[in-house]
């Protein structure tokens, strides 16, 4: 029986690794398949390799917090609790599929396991405290870091990584011996190579954040549990992230490929590396960090800061006609133009609100990233506090 329920419980948690390698790789390697660099097979391949890195490397920590740490008796995360916490984590990260809002599946899963906790009055609010203080803190990190980039160094960035596609592919492949070697194009001008390597090396970098963080949203609950033990559990999580890359990421890969083009490719390589570094420190700390919030502010961040250009510091801060936030001040830079300035600009020039940041949308993905983490917490504590579980 007890068998028979750690394969349960194992199959489970590669269900909910399973979704999580298809709901990240777009994000991740949207933007260089949008841009025809990679193609979706390798995008797969890529993040299936970085994400087992990052959960192998650092990803230990944030599984030995919500395993070990985050309830102060380990005790109740039997078989049977572990499946029920994992359970309410796959309902809820499919519902925010549903709405089409990327859940947070670090902070559903903490909900889950504090649910569970709650109930059995062995909930660490210390640690808790901790990790929500962490939600709280690290996206205005996110945000001012960005602010700060985007108002005094996104024009210089910009020169430097904007590319413009040549005719023909970037790469050449020579499929005539025993393994493929890959080449240059002779139409493949250098800055445009640049570009498609850093758009590249940022993807693998979020593959990497999302494997530190992720994959105790995953496995923490049966490692936990001590049915299974740390490193048997990254690898099967890690294949059934892989799996999920290669199969259902490709729609994801579709679409953000496609809807990047909303933000300029600047933009995209600073959120990227904001959110990204942001994670995996957070991750070398051991706690479970939401990517899509603190990517979120970022770019909110690094749209204030170019938008604010116009105005000096003391101006955005008190004026009332502050312009607004949003990617199409980000345009201009990516055109090439050059700013004058700051406090110098033609507010004028600044583009008007309905045709930058989209209030509705934002609302609407602030407010699933914190109703699918309540409704997990809920559902788990109710279901842990009423309902007779064998075992529990």
């Amino acid at each position: 029986m007890v068998e028979l329920l750690l394969v349960v419980g194992i199959l489970v948690a590669m269900f909910v690794a399973y979704n999580i390698g298809g709901s990240t790789t777009g994000p991740a390697f949207g933007p260089a398949v949008g841009a025809d660099a990679i193609s979706k097979t390798l995008a797969a391949a890529l993040m299936g390799v970085f994400f087992f890195l990052g959960a192998w490397t650092i990803g230990r920590n944030v599984v030995t917090k919500l395993g070990s740490e985050l309830v102060v008796d380990s005790g109740v995360f039997t078989l049977e609790s572990s499946i029920v916490v994992l359970f309410f984590i796959g309902v809820a990260l499919l519902l925010g599929n549903v709405f089409g809002v990327p859940a947070s599946t670090s902070m559903t899963a903490v909900g889950a396991i504090a649910g569970l906790g709650l109930a059995g009055g062995v909930l660490d609010l210390a640690v808790m405290g901790e990790i929500v203080t962490w939600w709280v803190v690290s996206p205005i990190i996110g945000f001012w870091v960005s602010l700060i980039v985007g108002r005094y160094f996104y024009a210089r960035l910009n020169r430097l990584v904007a590319m413009e596609r040549s005719t023909g592919p970037l790469l050449d492949v020579d499929r005539s011996g025993l393994l493929p070697i890959p080449s240059v194009h002779r139409t493949t001008n250098r800055r445009e190579l640049a570009g498609t390597v850093t758009v590249v090396a940022i993807g693998c970098l979020m593959a990497f954040s999302s494997g530190t963080s992720n994959i105790a949203n995953a496995v923490a609950p049966l490692v936990g549990s001590d049915e299974l033990k740390m490193n048997p559990a990254i690898i099967l999580g890690g294949i059934a992230v892989t799996i999920g890359a290669f199969t259902i990421a490709r729609r994801t890969l579709e679409t953000m490929g496609s809807d990047i083009t909303e933000l300029p490719l600047t933009a995209a390589i600073v959120v990227a590396t904001v959110s990204s570094t942001l994670v995996v420190f957070l991750s070398a700390l051991g706690i479970p960090a939401s990517f899509v919030i603190i990517a979120t502010m970022s770019i909110v961040g690094l749209g204030w800061g170019r938008a604010t250009r116009p105005l000096t510091a003391s101006e955005a801060v008190s004026s009332e006609d502050a312009p607004p936030i949003g990617v199409d001040a980000l345009a201009a830079d990516e055109a090439g133009e050059e700013l004058p300035p700051i406090g110098e600009e033609d507010p004028e020039d600044i583009p008007a609100a309905g045709d930058l940041f989209n209030p509705a949308t934002t609302a609407r993905v602030v407010l699933m990233q914190n109703v699918v983490p309540a409704i997990a917490t809920i559902g788990a504590y109710l279901t842990f506090r009423f309902v007779p579980i064998p075992g529990v």
